[in-house]
């Protein structure tokens, strides 16, 4: 009996396992870059680091799932890879910004709107920061959820005082302060974007106030001058 026509096959699923080449020898850090990267736009594709799964991965670079193992034992492995790597381009952020201005101010400015943007423009990246539970390697998150980025706010303030331009006395206490609001306002955004936000430039007003800046900036700052 001739079989009829194969049934069409349905947008993402398995279309891609036979485009991609055999990686060759010693090119296993490529495949592994690839997986992270999957992942991450499965997550900014759908919002949720739920997308993720060993076949979905799969068929996004257009490999066999088990070729994955070789990479990472599990699905929660890929995730975590991701919030490292969304860690790490937050900080690079974050500390570009800063380190892009002499004035410590303008550079605690720059850096807290690096921060807020990050978070804006990458909200299902930024959000797999905090919502993913710390990895078995790290039990109390100790390198979890951005802390590098605010390890650069706690010394960019301390610029600040050692340069008299702020009256804080104790400032990892005033850096916690000013990253919990740089955090709910992200994440505030994020949850209720009909509301009537005002202008994003509001980030310079929470940096002074709660970096307890007593000289701001004698030029007119602006997040890219």
């Amino acid at each position: 009996m001739t079989n009829g026509p194969s049934p069409p096959t349905a947008p993402g699923q398995g279309q891609r396992t036979s485009t991609r080449p055999r990686n060759r020898r010693g090119e296993g850090t490529r495949l592994r870059e690839e997986i992270v990267q999957a992942a991450t736009a499965l997550i900014v594709r759908t919002g949720s680091d739920q997308a993720v799964t060993l076949r979905s991965v799969a068929r996004e670079i257009g490999i066999a799932a088990p070729s994955i193992y070789a990479h990472f034992p599990n699905r929660d492995a890929i995730v975590q890879a991701v919030v490292e790597e969304a860690i790490a381009h937050l900080h690079q952020t974050v500390t570009a910004a800063v380190t892009a201005h002499e004035d410590p101010v303008q550079g605690l400015l720059a850096g807290c709107a690096a921060y807020v943007e990050f978070g804006t423009s990458e909200p299902a990246r930024y959000r797999v920061l905090f919502e993913t539970p710390p990895s078995k390697s790290d039990p109390d998150g100790a390198d979890h959820s951005g802390l590098d980025a605010f390890q650069t706010l706690v010394d960019n303030l301390h610029a600040c005082v050692h340069a008299g331009r702020s009256a804080s006395t104790d400032p990892f206490a005033d850096a916690v302060a000013l990253w919990t609001a740089l955090h709910g306002q992200v994440s505030l955004r994020a949850a209720l974007p009909g509301f009537p936000w005002p202008p994003t430039d509001t980030v310079e007003q929470m940096v002074l106030c709660l970096g307890r800046i007593t000289t701001p900036p004698s030029s007119r700052w602006s997040p890219r001058s």
